[in-house]
């Protein structure tokens, strides 16, 4: 009888758990059509923002902007956009393992520094070398707090600044970008400096400059990379909610399966037990006759 009593509880403890991550998934569902809903109204300024850059700065020497300026990479900054909790499969460990492959890699003769936007990103590299937060707040992964423009662009309006101070040659963003509630993909894209546009020796569009065009150039790149940090944290913010939906689906069913297991164990137990007694009463009336 203790066999099926524990069957029993453990049946229970998935039942609870199944309900757990039932809600979960139902919640993260709900969050997903708004955070979707952002990005698809954020990715098309931020196309059309991108492709004006290109042409305005398409005649501008690429080491001519303060933002623009090309030097040896010693000094590199990882921006790292995590999720503030767990229970969202792959999400967090894949940019963490982006981010190791670039520490041994691309960046393993460099000082690199890792601003974590993203509670797991944090816990990850706390207690490293690799932890900064000078300038950004102890805890600057309060962003998905109140994830806005204005928070997003005070953040970006840093990054820029130390950019210009000398304290980084390099500045990357590490996100997952949004497809469907099923598939992130991990980006690695370069912030700063900004990259020469390739192939932009001729302008599409023919504008007018008021008052110039270097001038409007150095009010478009703040703007674009801005908006470059607040779609990476939507995307971002979008994709955690996808692969916890997609995670809790999986693991509702899972225990679902579970349950029918134990169920059916649970069955054979007390089938074989009362199948026992039975054995048991008929052979004391046996050795009664006796």
């Amino acid at each position: 009888m203790a066999n099926l009593k524990e069957i029993r509880l453990r049946i229970t403890s998935v039942n609870s758990t199944m309900q757990i991550t039932s809600a979960m998934k139902m919640v993260s569902a709900a969050k997903l059509k708004r955070a979707q809903d952002a990005v698809t109204r954020m990715r098309p300024y931020s196309v059309k923002l991108q492709e004006i850059l290109a042409n305005v700065s398409s005649t501008l020497d690429g080491n001519e902007g303060k933002f623009s300026q090309q030097r040896d990479v010693k000094n590199v900054l990882i921006v790292a956009i995590t999720s503030n909790r767990g229970l969202c499969g792959g999400f967090n460990n894949n940019i963490i393992k982006e981010i190791r492959t670039s520490l041994r890699g691309e960046y393993a003769n460099a000082n690199v520094k890792i601003l974590s936007l993203g509670k797991k990103a944090g816990d990850a590299y706390r207690k490293t070398s690799h932890h900064f937060t000078e300038g950004f707040g102890e805890n600057p992964h309060t962003i998905f707090d109140a994830l806005t423009f204005e928070n997003a662009s005070k953040i970006a309006q840093t990054i820029m600044d130390q950019f210009e101070q000398g304290k980084w040659d390099k500045v990357v963003v590490v996100y997952n970008s949004f497809k469907n509630a099923a598939v992130q993909m991990v980006q690695n894209e370069q912030f700063l400096p900004v990259k020469p546009i390739e192939g932009g020796s001729t302008a599409k569009v023919d504008y007018i400059y008021e008052p110039n065009k270097e001038q409007i150039l150095e009010d478009l790149i703040p703007r674009s990379l801005k908006v470059q940090l607040f779609k990476a944290l939507l995307d971002s913010n979008a994709s955690e909610h996808g692969a916890r939906m997609t995670a809790m689906h999986k693991a509702t069913d899972n225990a679902g399966a579970l349950v029918k297991e134990l169920k059916i164990t649970y069955n054979k137990a007390r089938q074989a037990s009362i199948t026992n007694e039975i054995l048991e009463i008929v052979a004391g009336a046996d050795a009664l006759k006796g």
